[in-house]
């Protein structure tokens, strides 16, 4: 009931401003994971490349260069499930202790008048929660995906060996795409951090979020490379 209670007293313009950061959430994941043809996303870039990588496996000896990457793969999930769970730690922290919250909300220039210091760091993390649940589901993906490629024969001739390079990639490719969407979360969860400066703090903050991953997505330098054909030069 108290949270009901904080969130009724909640001004207009923080409302849509949260609104807004959910939108621009929501939206960025689907056109990042569903972009128009006449302009890829690098994610769906890197899925074909993901799909040719399992491809080649089927005849490379030794295979340790792709055990090696599985393998780093997974300790990329690893470390940013331990960063979520300190970060979610940290604010669970934060929010149970509430006289030191208003001291230091006296003492920086935040705007904890209007809203209540805790209610705004419940937004991010809320974010840093999906961005745990998705690096966790992504870190088991990919083990699956290790043990679908330990089952990959060497003899390209062999009815199972694409097959099972085919399950492979596409298990990577689904194990990249949460993996994505962890990162993402992680975004706008820093971004979620300006509504502690007020409700144009936090519009600012999902603009400039939004910015930065339709840049890295579609106007990057990596998505140039990917692009362009090195035969032709």
């Amino acid at each position: 009931m108290k949270l009901i209670d904080a969130i009724s007293t909640v001004p207009l313009p923080d409302l849509l401003s949260v609104g807004f950061i959910v939108i621009a959430w929501i939206a960025t994941g689907w056109l990042i994971e569903n972009p128009p043809k006449w302009r890829v996303s690098v994610s769906i870039l890197m899925e074909e490349h993901r799909r040719d990588w399992m491809r080649v496996f089927v005849t490379r000896v030794p295979r340790l260069f792709d055990v090696s990457l599985i393998g780093s793969l997974r300790q990329g999930t690893t470390f940013f499930v331990s960063a979520s769970m300190i970060a979610i730690g940290g604010g669970a922290a934060l929010i149970g202790n509430s006289a030191a919250m208003r001291e230091l909300a006296a003492d920086l220039p935040l705007d904890a008048e209007r809203v209540d210091f805790a209610l705004k760091l419940l937004l991010p993390m809320g974010f840093m929660a999906n961005a745990l649940l998705k690096f966790i589901w992504a870190h088991r993906l990919f083990g699956y995906c290790a043990v679908l490629m330990a089952a990959v024969p060497n003899e390209r001739d062999n009815p199972l060996a694409y097959f099972r390079a085919t399950q492979a990639a596409e298990l990577n490719i689904t194990a990249a795409r949460s993996y994505n969407r962890g990162l993402r979360s992680i975004y706008f969860a820093l971004a979620a951090l300006g509504w502690l400066f007020g409700a144009l703090a936090l519009a600012l903050a999902t603009f400039a979020t939004v910015a930065v991953l339709i840049r890295r997505e579609f106007r990057s330098h990596s998505r140039s490379v990917l692009l362009r054909d090195f035969s032709t030069d």
